[in-house]
């Protein structure tokens, strides 16, 4: 069982774009957009490790085959629902993660 972004942010310390708000990584894909990608792809890398620690530690795709792109403009989408909210990189990445596995 994946645990809870609270669990995680209380219990384990945090690394990389990870800690950065989902403001920040909607201004970085609108950057993208105009053609900017550099920050854009930091956001990337972080979320590829980060999927990639989690099929390891369950042993499975927990994207379940819908890759990276799609799970960028999935984490963008929820940002962008959340901006000015205070939600992180983190809980947006987690959030996408449930949201598969429970498909499933």
């Amino acid at each position: 069982m994946l645990a809870g972004a609270h669990y995680a942010q209380a219990a384990q310390p945090l690394w990389g774009y990870g800690v950065r708000s989902c403001d920040a990584f909607v201004a970085a894909a609108k950057a993208q957009d105009e053609g900017d990608a550099a920050e854009y792809q930091r956001y990337e890398d972080w979320l590829t490790g980060f999927v990639s620690g989690i099929n390891l530690a369950i042993g499975e795709d927990a994207l379940a085959g819908s890759g990276i792109e799609t799970a960028m403009r999935r984490t963008r989408s929820y940002c962008e629902r959340k901006e000015k909210g205070g939600e992180d990189f983190f809980n947006a990445a987690m959030e996408l993660v449930r949201s598969l596995r429970s498909l499933r």
